[in-house]
Order: structure tokens, then sequence, then C-alpha cells
């Protein structure tokens, strides 16, 4: 299970929000892609970066800042936010993005999946299933579905995911621990790697989800305010 650092970019910082929602700002660092270096510094193996003025519909936002950081790390980065187009998710594999995660648009034209994955290979395309009261939401966070994250996980792959990132939005940013049960449930259904994110809180959090399936595990909140000092988090990680 891969420890994954969040990098949460919002004006040009570094930030961390409660739910996803604006305004909520807890943490505002400047100059994202030190950040993201100083986690590729202290082991990280994944960056996970999110455009969020992109999630709320400014996609060309902070794509600078997002090539300063393709600049600086030499590790895997795993991108979205703002993904709204085909050719959105085209341009940013074509500059180095490792992975897009793709969440609005997956869920509402999965033949995009499928076309991505055809053209990049299904291992550079993850969907986003962000989930909230359990159904599946979109549009940052805005707007819910009808459906659950494991019925959507199991079309998406058919469709040619190649990974879920699932979100439990309940418990996001909220330092508050989560419950395990939609993430076993995901887990089960489908038979791509599914990270985690939200709400993971301390070491025994991530203790628990090394005893799953899970492929990785996205940590913000908990990092940047301290809660989990992150190399005391990589003696969990197992490199599959």
């Amino acid at each position: 299970m891969f420890i994954i650092p969040a990098v949460d970019i919002k004006n040009g910082k570094c930030v961390q929000l409660v739910q996803g929602i604006p305004g909520t700002e807890q943490v505002v660092i400047e100059n994202p892609e030190i950040v993201a270096k100083d986690w590729e510094n202290k082991g990280a193996s994944i960056l996970h970066v999110i455009n969020l003025d992109g999630a709320f519909g400014n996609k060309s936002k902070n794509l600078e800042v997002v090539e300063k950081i393709l600049d600086t790390v030499s590790i895997p980065v795993q991108l979205g936010g703002g993904i709204r187009t085909v050719q959105d998710a085209m341009d940013l594999l074509d500059i180095g993005v490792e992975k897009v995660i793709l969440g609005t648009m997956a869920v509402e034209n999965p033949e995009t999946v499928e076309e991505l994955s055809n053209k990049y290979g299904s291992n550079r395309i993850l969907v986003a299933l962000d989930s909230k009261d359990s159904k599946v939401v979109i549009k940052g966070w805005m707007e819910k579905t009808e459906k659950n994250a494991s019925e959507l996980g199991v079309s998406l792959q058919k469709k040619g995911a190649g990974g879920i990132l699932f979100t439990n939005v309940d418990v996001e940013g909220m330092m508050s621990g989560f419950d395990m049960d939609p993430l076993l449930e995901l887990l089960n259904a489908v038979d791509i790697p599914v990270i985690y994110s939200g709400g993971v809180t301390s070491l025994m959090d991530i203790e628990n989800l090394s005893k799953t399936k899970t492929f990785g595990v996205v940590i913000g909140s908990a990092l940047y305010k301290g809660k989990i000092d992150f190399i005391d988090a990589l003696k969990y990680q197992k490199i599959l």
C-alpha cells in the first residue's frame, strides 16, 4: 500500500479544505512545487495533486503550478480537478502527468474513459468516485448521483479504468476518522487498484487500511497539521 501525500492547489497555493468547501481553507502554503519536492525528499513514491480551482470550474488556473511541480519532482504525479473533456486529459498526459483522475466526465460520459484508456493505456486512467451519504457526487461534490461507488466502479472498470480513487466526502478534512465499510464494499466489487482518501487521521487508520487490499492511501490534512508523521506512515507502505 502506497502512502500518498496530497498537494491541493487553489489560487496558486497549497491548501487543505474541509469537505472540499471553498472558503474553509485550514492550511495555506506558498510554492506548491517546493511542498511537492519536500514530500519526494521524505520518501513519497507517488504524489496526489488536485487543481481545486479546476474542480470548481476554472480549469486553466494553476496549470503553471502543475507544470512547475512536474519539472521539480521525479516521482509519478496523479492529477485531478477540472478535467472536463478528453482533450483536457490528453493535454495533461502529454505534459508528463502519470495518471489523470477523471471524476464528473467519467461518471457522465463513461465512453471517455474507454477512449483515453485505448489511447494511453488503462494504467494511466484513474476514475474518482467520491461518496457522500452513500451516493457518488460530481461537479466539485455539489451534485449527487443515484448510484453508489461499487455500482459505478464495476461499470467503469469495464470501460477501461485502470484504478479508482475513492473519497469519503462525509469525513474529508474533518480529522475524525472514517467508516471502513464503504471502502470494503468497493474493494470486493472491483478487480482494479483502489486508492482511498478521506478522514485518515492516525497511524491506526493507516494500519487498518494496510490490512485490506487498498492499493494506496491519500493523506492531506493530517500530514499538514502534524497529526501523522509521514516517516512513521511510511512504515506501513507495502509496495506490491
